[in-house]
C-alpha cells in the first residue's frame, strides 16, 4: 500500500490541491502537530531526497544574514563577493540563489555546502513543524514538488 501511495505522486498531488487547501483550513492544529513527528519519520523512511532534489533544482531558500556569514566564511569569500556571485534579492527583499538549479547542488544531488547550508534548507520541507499547518500556501506549493509533503498530507487526511 505504501509504495502505491507514492506512485504518480506528482499527478495525484496536482489533483488533490483543493482537497489539501480545504483540509488545511479546518484541520485540528493540535492534533496535526502531535502527528507530524511520526509522519515526518515515516515519509523519510520511504523517500530518499538524493533521488529527487526537486527543491534544489527548482526553488531557492532564503539566505538570511547568519546563513550568508556562515557560508561565505566556509567558502573563503567576503560576504559581498558571495552575494554578488551567487545571490539576488527577490520581490520580498530576501536573498535567493541567482539561478536554478542551486549552484551548490552537484550532479549526484549532493549539496556541496550541506553542513553549512541555509536554515531554510535545514528545515525543509517543514513536515515536522507548525509551518505545515500555519502557512498553508507554502505547504500547498511544497506538496506540488516534494514527495514528503505529499506523503504527510495524504496520511493526515486519511487518518483525520
Amino acid at each position: 500500500m505504501e509504495d502505491q501511495l507514492l506512485q504518480n505522486w506528482e499527478k495525484k498531488s496536482a489533483e488533490h490541491q483543493k482537497l489539501y487547501k480545504n483540509w488545511l483550513s479546518r484541520a485540528d492544529k493540535n492534533k496535526v502537530l502531535k502527528r507530524l513527528p511520526q509522519l515526518h519519520e515515516e515519509a523519510f523512511e520511504r523517500i530518499d531526497c538524493l533521488q529527487c532534489a526537486n527543491c534544489c533544482k527548482n526553488y531557492s531558500p532564503r539566505f538570511k544574514t547568519p546563513d550568508i556569514k556562515r557560508i561565505s566564511k566556509h567558502l573563503g569569500l567576503k560576504e559581498s563577493v558571495f552575494i554578488a556571485t551567487y545571490l539576488n534579492l527577490d520581490s520580498d527583499g530576501d536573498y535567493v540563489v541567482r539561478s536554478t538549479p542551486c549552484p551548490f547542488l552537484g550532479t549526484d544531488n549532493y549539496c556541496s555546502i550541506y553542513d553549512k547550508r541555509p536554515s531554510d534548507c535545514q528545515r525543509f520541507p517543514y513536515t515536522d513543524e507548525d509551518v505545515l499547518i500555519k502557512r498553508p500556501l507554502i505547504t500547498l506549493k511544497n506538496s506540488s514538488f516534494c514527495p514528503a509533503v505529499y506523503y504527510v498530507l495524504e496520511k493526515l487526511m486519511v487518518q483525520g
